[in-house]
């Protein structure tokens, strides 16, 4: 008797948002967000007492002021854009996957998500998690939360996680198609990538040589086995291949680091540090991209659409021009989908010229 073939799934994983611009909704999502050892990587007690003496009293309200500036009509940016590429992805996969969207944080949850996947049949899952450079806080995080749901029944499903694609050229290319009207419209005479930071130490955790992170100023120029876990260096590799895609001068760009959290060290340099510095070096007209974002959130569309751009004019700068993120573009919808297909071993089309594809791509890390 013949084995049926499996029912393939594909569960897309973004980090989370609140249900409510509101003071309460925030502190559950955040309770959850920091409470996550991957997170605040510290002792257990020390975790607890930060949370619940220093951050949960004042950031919840705080945090909820923030999100009620760039609130849509539909619900949070981040679950509103997020909930377009399923839908997107759905149509172009059809018949191959059964497309559902997880939040890490929050809801739609991954064990509600893969609940219902399970009981439609699907035994065999592709996991993407949205983050184009792999991070302990995001993308391990995810998928150690995924790891730990399947195994949570008697029968254990196949599944298979997409690497990180901060070098992959549809990716490059889809965030390129998005930016270049963008920067010619805003006639940027520079251009800030800017990306969500994590600690120095989590950067550390991923050098087992312990002698190449950090040890130089040049230390993420390039992927090596060295630091091919190191979230700053994907970042920069990211960042280089869309100047390149944009024809950027290498006197045209900058790469930042935003949305640092706490007193201790996180990867350099600051963006809240730059931009002043920026203005006084004579930029004028700044196009900012934050590539580590797939979707719009509170960190693209409050921290730098508006926190970011009063900033950069009050230090001298004329304008300040948020890049949009790649949402349900087209050419990103495109890129998940060859993104799952090449994962899974399947035949893809050539990418279309017109994008920008390039043969050669940088390494992408194994998980």
């Amino acid at each position: 008797m013949m084995t049926p073939d499996p029912k393939r799934g594909l569960l897309l994983i973004n980090l989370g948002t609140p249900d409510a611009p509101e003071s309460g909704p925030v502190r559950r999502y955040l309770r959850e967000f920091l409470s996550d050892a991957r997170v605040v990587d510290i002792h257990p007690v020390g975790r607890w007492l930060l949370l619940n003496l220093f951050i949960l009293p004042t950031r919840p309200a705080k945090s909820a002021e923030a999100y009620r500036k760039v609130w849509m009509k539909e619900g949070s940016p981040l679950l509103v854009y997020s909930r377009e590429l399923e839908a997107a992805v759905r149509e172009k996969l059809a018949g191959e996957y059964d497309v559902e969207l997880a939040m890490r944080y929050g809801r739609p949850s991954i064990p509600d998500t893969v609940a219902r996947m399970r009981a439609r049949g699907v035994t065999d899952f592709t996991v993407l998690p949205l983050y184009p450079q792999e991070a302990t806080s995001s993308s391990a995080s995810s998928l150690a939360r995924v790891y730990e749901v399947m195994t949570e029944g008697w029968d254990v499903p196949n599944v298979r996680a997409v690497p990180a694609f901060h070098g992959h050229p549809s990716f490059l290319d889809a965030f390129s198609v998005v930016a270049r009207p963008v920067i010619a419209e805003a006639r940027a005479d520079h251009v800030l990538f800017s990306f969500h930071g994590v600690p120095e130490r989590h950067v550390r955790k991923t050098d087992t040589s312990g002698q190449h992170c950090f040890a130089s100023a040049g230390c993420c120029d390039a992927l090596t086995d060295a630091n091919r876990h190191c979230y700053r260096a994907q970042c920069f590799a990211t960042a280089r291949g869309l100047a390149e895609r944009l024809g950027l001068s290498a006197s045209g760009w900058t790469v930042s680091f935003q949305s640092r959290l706490g007193r201790t060290p996180w990867v350099k340099p600051y963006t809240d540090l730059v931009l002043p510095e920026l203005a006084k070096q004579g930029v004028k007209r700044l196009a900012v991209m934050c590539p580590s974002f797939v979707a719009d959130c509170l960190e693209t569309l409050e921290e730098v659409g508006l926190r970011a751009r009063e900033q950069f004019v009050e230090a001298g700068g004329e304008s300040l021009t948020l890049v949009p993120s790649l949402n349900a573009h087209p050419a990103w919808v495109d890129a998940v989908v060859r993104l799952v297909r090449e994962s899974d071993g399947a035949p893809t089309a050539a990418a279309s010229p017109s994008a920008g594809a390039r043969p050669e791509r940088e390494p992408t890390p194994a998980r």
